[in-house]
């Protein structure tokens, strides 16, 4: 398990960040609508946190390889400007994406994956399940399962895409791939370790995330449309 940095108090704290909530949309309006925040913020613009559900489909990152996708069958396939290799996005899966100013927040791009990963480790905790990452295979496992992927862009300084926890959905599509590109790597879900509420899981992974990147304010709730 990766050992992590103390979350430092900042004084002051940065802008709440604007929350989104975008429900169950496609995966490729939401993915053009981060790059055009990304591109048209500046160093005023409040951090957004973007939380959807995609319907299915397979997003194969920069350094994707094609060999990875087995059997796509009928589910489309994106190849998109993230770090990683291929993934799955479903229903069930609760998908965050923070837009966030790195520079502002005084964090690298490394932290910036290990917040992310600490917020899922968190809830784990608060189930009783004990949850790890690896630092040569980005995301949050549990007994070897992954349950979390994570892939991030930076852009100017500032983060999109994000993390994809998998709570209660079908997971038959990820035997049609190599997951992040590791041959038999198993994947597993948080309703198949304890019953949850959706819901529930999704806020508590809020309230951690905004802890782990060390905001201070409630969230301001913004329009759940796309910008």
């Amino acid at each position: 398990m990766i050992s992590r940095p103390a979350i430092s108090e900042r004084s002051p704290s940065p802008p709440a960040p604007v929350l989104r909530r975008l429900g169950r949309v496609k995966y490729e309006p939401v993915w053009r609508a981060m790059q055009d925040f990304t591109d048209r913020r500046d160093e005023s613009t409040p951090d957004e946190i973007w939380v959807l559900q995609h319907p299915a489909v397979f997003t194969l990152g920069q350094a994707g390889r094609p060999e990875h996708l087995l059997a796509p069958g009928e589910i489309p396939v994106i190849q998109v400007d993230r770090g990683g290799q291929v993934t799955f996005h479903g229903p069930g899966q609760a998908v965050v994406y923070p837009l966030v100013d790195l520079r502002r927040l005084g964090i690298g791009v490394r932290d910036m994956v290990e917040r992310l990963e600490q917020a899922v480790i968190d809830v784990l905790a608060y189930y009783g399940i004990e949850g790890a990452a690896r630092r040569d295979a980005p995301g949050v496992y549990v007994e070897g399962a992954k349950i979390a992927a994570l892939g991030l862009r930076v852009r100017r300084g500032c983060s999109f895409h994000g993390l994809a926890f998998n709570i209660d959905m079908n997971l038959e599509p990820f035997e049609r791939i190599n997951p992040c590109g590791y041959e038999g790597l198993k994947v597993t879900q948080l309703n198949d370790l304890v019953n949850v509420d959706p819901g529930e899981v999704e806020a508590r992974l809020l309230q951690r995330l905004m802890v782990a990147l060390g905001y201070n304010d409630a969230f301001v709730e913004g329009p759940s449309n796309l910008p």
